[in-house]
């Protein structure tokens, strides 16, 4: 994160909007200072399947096209949606384009409805959580350029090139609710995308994880969203914790483990609440 950035990122609603407002929630963010905007990546909404929903990979690359320094990246990723050697080849060029500032989270997925309507696979959680770690080894083989062989029942590669090559390398933060997902993210991500709700539950696990696996905490990236299950338009953003005392809370969530903090933003209203506390920074 660039030193005059705001400690917070946001992570915009992406049911019932149109890319109008995104582009335009992502420029005032940008301009007020703060960290980075973020996207879920769905293609249906959890509520009335006739609701609007943007697809997060264009969506972000026209982010980065109107934005001039904040990250841009998925909260999370779902690992299902896409063959892992075309998300390489998607980062990759993002991160180019983008000067450098994307960031990869990256999970299982976890809205199986919207996997029926599209005709995408969608196995148990053991076998999505394979996927994954499958997904994330492709991922970074490709991102050396190639050429790439591996031998793989899900994702086998054979002389595969890929260019551009990402300078530096997306980081990948593993998207994980769940103990045995909290010690994948531990095992094999650069950080770990978690949640509020269940983040203090499941900070051991990762911490054994990391251990286990002989990793140091001081090299990972802990990103902690607020919000998520935020009806829009309930619960202004302008009562966050976040928003009213930025930096104790701040300090409490540094305190308890988290790296770095995002707000969910759905509404004008709660765009127009995080403009206001940037000005009181």
């Amino acid at each position: 994160m660039n030193a005059d950035r705001l400690p917070i990122g946001v992570v915009l609603g992406a049911v019932g909007v149109d890319v109008g407002w995104w582009l335009d929630s992502a420029r005032r963010l940008d301009a007020a200072g703060y960290a980075g905007v973020w996207s879920w990546d769905h293609f249906i909404s959890r509520g009335t399947k006739t609701d609007p929903v943007l697809e997060a990979w264009t969506t972000l690359t026209a982010a980065a096209m109107v934005t001039e320094r904040l990250t841009v990246g998925t909260f999370v990723a779902n690992v299902m949606n896409r063959h892992p050697a075309v998300l390489a080849r998607m980062a990759a060029t993002l991160q180019e384009a983008s000067g450098g500032r994307f960031t990869l989270g990256i999970g299982i997925g976890g809205h199986p409805a919207e996997h029926e309507a599209y005709g995408i696979d969608f196995p148990p959680p053991v076998e999505r959580a394979r996927h994954l770690e499958e997904a994330v080894a492709v991922l970074r083989a490709l991102w050396s350029g190639g050429p790439v062989t591996r031998e793989s029942d899900l994702y086998p590669l054979r002389d595969a090139h890929a260019f551009p090559v990402p300078t530096p390398p997306p980081q990948i933060l593993i998207g994980a609710g769940t103990p045995a997902g909290a010690r994948l993210a531990a095992r094999i991500g650069d950080g770990w995308a978690a949640e509020s709700d269940t983040f203090e539950q499941l900070l051991p696990q990762y911490l054994d994880g990391l251990d286990a696996a002989g990793r140091d905490r001081a090299g990972q990236r802990v990103v902690l969203g607020f919000g998520g299950r935020r009806k829009r338009g309930a619960d202004p953003l302008a009562a966050e914790p976040l928003l009213v005392a930025p930096r104790a809370e701040l300090a409490r969530w540094h305190d308890v483990g988290a790296d770095d903090l995002l707000l969910t933003a759905r509404t004008t209203d709660d765009v127009d609440a995080l403009v206001d506390a940037a000005e009181r920074w």
